[in-house]
């Protein structure tokens, strides 16, 4: 199981960070593993100028 933090853009909208998010993924099939099971939860703000936070917790299934 993996979680990724994801930050919010200060101006404009979406994560701005998407490539990590990819990476990790692609890091996990690299490895033998497939994404199995994904799930997203806002986990709040840091207050201003701080952005929004989300996780993304990804289970993944080894490929055998």
């Amino acid at each position: 199981m993996l979680q990724v933090v994801l930050k919010a853009k200060f101006f404009g909208t979406g994560s701005g960070n998407m490539i990590e998010l990819e990476e990790a993924i692609n890091a996990q099939a690299a490895l033998g593993y497939r994404l199995h099971t994904n799930t997203t939860a806002s986990s709040g703000t840091t207050g201003f100028g701080g952005g929004d936070r989300a996780q993304a917790i990804m289970v993944f299934k080894r490929i055998d």
